[in-house]
């Protein structure tokens, strides 16, 4: 596959993201079949679903623009092993339809709690990266039973979180940027309506425009232990990721007093991208948190 980018107008952040994205095409592939896949009808619409393993469940949830295999295939064998691992793809996203509905934070957490209801998991392990993040974030602020462990990924409860770069960059996004990228390649191989690819993308960079923030005080209340992830420098605000840390207990002097049930990880040398590409990594600190 070329790397062919069309608009050389376009922002830089947009064509590095792009290539970006190829590299994380290229590099991950689908190491394993699921045992079980299908769609769950929540809020009005299907959503795509595939389950590995035996054990614990653990829900995956993506990054935007991706898909389960873009984005987990790689750490799906290995969680596999011990666990019940359960992917979801979000509305418009891999075989999940497109649809007309509006999208929030809010509405996708719902998707995900409907789909647990589908699937009969009561409580479970939710790892999110990016906007799955974000979503996991929500997910376990409004149903905080639901949600017994929570793996942030590179992520943030609120647009403020991220680097003003990061947020400027989104405000340049045009569908035509996107025109040959590994991600049209990723759509047309598995989406149910490949002629939605335009309204697809142009429902995203709508709901990237909108601010959202859940809160300090609902982050506080969070009881389940949360595992923060970050690339060192992948674009999120480090002070404000140390807030957050601070909010769910942690930044503490453990020398002085118990260690707090949230951790926190920065790996080094690693952008938002490359940073979920480090499966030994990311699989070690997840073993590790989940255990």
């Amino acid at each position: 596959m070329k790397r062919v980018f069309r608009g050389s107008n376009a922002p830089k952040p947009v064509l590095i993201i792009a290539m970006l994205f190829f590299t994380v095409f290229q590099s991950n592939g689908q190491h394993s079949k699921p045992s079980a896949s299908g769609y769950a009808p929540v809020n009005g619409i299907k959503v795509y679903y595939e389950v590995y393993g035996k054990g614990k469940p653990i829900v995956l949830l993506h990054g935007a623009f991706y898909n389960i295999n873009m984005n987990w295939g790689q750490l799906i064998p290995e969680l596999s092993k011990t666990r019940k691992v359960i992917a979801i793809e979000f509305q418009g996203h891999g075989h999940t339809p497109f649809s007309d509905r509006k999208l929030d934070i809010v509405t996708f957490a719902s998707d995900v709690e409907g789909v647990m209801n589908y699937l009969k998991v009561d409580s479970a392990d939710v790892a999110g990266f990016s906007m799955g993040g974000s979503v996991a974030y929500q997910l376990v602020v409004q149903s905080p039973k639901r949600v017994r462990k929570l793996v942030i990924i590179s992520s943030t409860y609120k647009t403020g979180g991220w680097l003003p770069v990061v947020n400027n960059g989104f405000k340049n996004f045009k569908p035509e940027f996107f025109t040959n990228s590994p991600m049209k390649a990723a759509y047309d191989a598995i989406a149910p309506d490949k002629t939605k690819w335009t309204k697809f993308l142009e429902q995203m960079i709508a709901f990237a425009g909108v601010p959202f923030d859940m809160g300090e005080a609902n982050i506080a209340k969070i009881t389940s232990p949360v595992l923060l992830i970050s690339g060192d420098n992948d674009g999120l605000d480090k002070i404000e990721l140390i807030k957050t840390y601070q909010l769910l207990g942690g930044a503490v002097s453990a020398d002085l007093g118990p260690m707090p049930k949230s951790y926190l990880a920065i790996v080094p040398s690693q952008g938002h991208v490359s940073l979920m590409m480090q499966t030994k990594t990311i699989f070690g600190y997840l073993d590790g948190f989940l255990k």
